[in-house]
C-alpha cells in the first residue's frame, strides 16, 4: 500500500535516509491515513541519534523537547516534525515514565513499546508498512488492542486507559476483550494519574462525534468515579414528570451527544442536570420538580471543573451556560432577551440556544424547539441591528453626563443603568442628545 506523505515530510525523510539512516512517519499520523483521515501532525522515527538529527537539519529551527528520551523538533513554515531516535525502554516505576530509555537501531523495538496495535505502525515508500503487530487488521476489525499484555502496557502508564476510552469512542471502536477487562483491573490506578493529564483525555472524549459512548465506557470501566463523581448520583434517578421520558443520566447523556463538538456546550450539556438528583420534590399528584437545579449544577459544574483544572474562561462560560440553560421555559420580549444577551454574551447566546435545543428534543417525543429557533433568529436581529444590550453601546457615557453637570461617583453608573433601560425598551432613543435629556429630566428636574 502506498500512502502519500506531504512533501515537507517526505524531504525530511529523503535528507535522513540519503545521509544512510533510516526514517519512517510513525504512529498516529500511519493510522489516520489508513482511516482515510488527514494527519493533524507527522511524527518521523528514524535510527539518527539526537545529536545527528540536529547536525543534519541544522539549516532548520530545532527545539530540544526531549533530547534525552531521543525527541527533537525540526520547524518548517508547512509544519513542525518531531523526530525520534528509535527507542527500547525500560519498566515504569510511577506508572507514567519509564525509569530508563535506550536508543536501538531497530524500527521493530520501537514499535514495541508504543500503546495500541494501531498505533503501532510504520511507512515509508521504500519499505511500505511496517506492522509487526497487526494494527491493520485491528483497523478493519474496529478493534482497540493493546501491543502485547495490556496488563503490562496499562501498568507502565495508567492513562492509557483513558486513551484506550478516547480512540474507541473518536474512532467508534469496540474494545478488545482482554484489553477491556484490564481497563477495569487497573482503572483504580488512574487516580495516580495528575488531574492535568485526565482533564486533557476527559476533554478529547467529549468533543468526540459520539461522545456518550465514551463516558459509558468510563461508568464501566468505574473511572467515571474517578473523573466525574458528581454524575454518578444521575445513573437510574427517575424524573418522576411526564415531561421526562429518560432518567437523568440518560437524559444528559443524550444532551451531550445532540450539542455540536464545542467543548464549553458539551460540558455544560453535561452538567446541566447534574443537580436534580439534588432538588426532587414531588407534589401532590406524583410529579417530580427541581427547583434551583440550574443554579445548582451551574455551582457544582464550576467545583467539578477546578478540580480538573480546568481554565478560568471555560469556566465561566460552562457556569454561565447550565445556569442559564433553564430560561427557554421564559416568554422573553426584546429587552429580556437583550438582559440574556448582556448575561451570557453575544457569542455564548448561541451555544446556549444550542444547548436548550438539545435539552428540549432529549425530553420527550412531543416537545417542540420551533420557539427557540424564532429567538435564535431575533437575537441575531438585535446584533445585527447593533441593538443595545451592554452600557457600553450607548452613545453616551460618564464623560458626557459629567459635560452635563452631573458629578463624577457611582451615580453616573446608576445613571447608564436607567438609560440602557429606556434603550433597550426603545433602540431608537440611543442618541446623545436625547439621552442627555432623558437623564436630566429623571435625575434633577424630577427631584
Amino acid at each position: 500500500m502506498k500512502l502519500t506523505i506531504p512533501s515537507y515530510v517526505q524531504t525530511m525523510i529523503d535528507k535522513l535516509e540519503d545521509n544512510g539512516y533510516e526514517a519512517y512517519i510513525v504512529g498516529g499520523s500511519v493510522r489516520d491515513m489508513l482511516l482515510g483521515k488527514e494527519p493533524k501532525d507527522y511524527d518521523i522515527t528514524t535510527d539518527a541519534l539526537p545529536e545527528e538529527i540536529e547536525n543534519l537539519f541544522e539549516d532548520f529551527k530545532t527545539i530540544n523537547i526531549g533530547k534525552k528520551f531521543g525527541t527533537i523538533v525540526v520547524c518548517h513554515p508547512m509544519g513542525n516534525v518531531e523526530i525520534t531516535t528509535y527507542r527500547k525502554e525500560g519498566d515504569y516505576l510511577d506508572g507514567r515514565r519509564p525509569e530508563m530509555v535506550t536508543f536501538s537501531a531497530k524500527i521493530e523495538d520501537d514499535l514495541s513499546r508504543r500503546d495500541f496495535t494501531i498505533n503501532a505502525m510504520a511507512y515509508n515508500s521504500k519499505r511500505g508498512i511496517v506492522d509487526p503487530f497487526g494494527g491493520q487488521e485491528d483497523i478493519n476489525r474496529k478493534i482497540i488492542r493493546t501491543v502485547g499484555d495490556p496488563r503490562e502496557r496499562f501498568g507502565e502508564d495508567y492513562l492509557r486507559i483513558m486513551r484506550c476510552i478516547r480512540f474507541a469512542t473518536e474512532l467508534d471502536f469496540e474494545i478488545d476483550r482482554e484489553t477491556l477487562e484490564a481497563a477495569n483491573n487497573y482503572s483504580k490506578y488512574v487516580k495516580k494519574v495528575s488531574m492535568e493529564r485526565i482533564r486533557d483525555e476527559f476533554f478529547k472524549i467529549l468533543t468526540c462525534p459520539i461522545p456518550s459512548k465514551g463516558i459509558r465506557l468510563l461508568e464501566y470501566t468505574g473511572l467515571l468515579d474517578i473523573v466525574l463523581p458528581e454524575i454518578i448520583p444521575a445513573i437510574g434517578f427517575d424524573q418522576k414528570n411526564p415531561h421526562h421520558e429518560l432518567d437523568v443520566y440518560n437524559h444528559i447523556l443524550c444532551v451531550l451527544d445532540a450539542t455540536p463538538p464545542i467543548l464549553q456546550v458539551r460540558l455544560a450539556a453535561l452538567f446541566h442536570d447534574i443537580g436534580k438528583p439534588h432538588t426532587l420534590t414531588v407534589d401532590e399528584e406524583g410529579v417530580g420538580h427541581f427547583y434551583g437545579h440550574d443554579r445548582l449544577g451551574a455551582d457544582m459544574a464550576k467545583e467539578a471543573l477546578k478540580r480538573l483544572k480546568a481554565p478560568n474562561e471555560l469556566i465561566e462560560k460552562v457556569y454561565s451556560l447550565v445556569k442559564e440553560h433553564m430560561t427557554h421555559h421564559a416568554h422573553f420580549k426584546d429587552k429580556g432577551l437583550k438582559r440574556l444577551i448582556g448575561r451570557v454574551g453575544s457569542e455564548e447566546v448561541f451555544n446556549l440556544m444550542e444547548l436548550q435545543k438539545a435539552d428540549i428534543k432529549c425530553s420527550n417525543k412531543k416537545a417542540t424547539i420551533d420557539h427557540i429557533i424564532e429567538r435564535e433568529k431575533r437575537i441575531k436581529e438585535i446584533l445585527e441591528n447593533n441593538e443595545a444590550y451592554k452600557i457600553s453601546q450607548l452613545d453616551i457615557d460618564g464623560k458626557d453626563l459629567m459635560k452635563l453637570g452631573f458629578e463624577e461617583g457611582p451615580v453616573l453608573g446608576k445613571i447608564l443603568k436607567y438609560l440602557l433601560e429606556i434603550v433597550m425598551e426603545d433602540p431608537v432613543k440611543n442618541k446623545k442628545e436625547l439621552l442627555g435629556k432623558i437623564a436630566l429630566k429623571k435625575f434633577v428636574q424630577g427631584k
